[in-house]
């Protein structure tokens, strides 16, 4: 399991903005838009890892983890 996997990856239509948003709950506020849903998703998974490698680089601890584990 990835670090990234750890954290909930939230895309959701914006109607004020007329386009999906991106979003990590209790972490990054919106930080990433696009008309194109799953384009933003992947955008979203590349900008969390990209700030896990900053928290790393500086040794900082990463925020506690938001998904949820589901069975069945």
């Amino acid at each position: 399991m990835k670090k990234s996997d750890k954290y909930l990856k939230i895309v959701e239509w914006s109607d004020e903005d007329k386009c999906y948003v991106g979003s990590v709950p209790g972490w990054l506020d919106q930080c990433c838009h696009g008309i194109d849903e799953s384009k933003v998703y992947k955008e979203l998974c590349g900008i969390v890892e990209e700030w896990i490698e900053i928290y790393d680089t500086n040794n900082m601890p990463l925020p506690n983890p938001t998904s949820k584990k589901y069975s069945g």
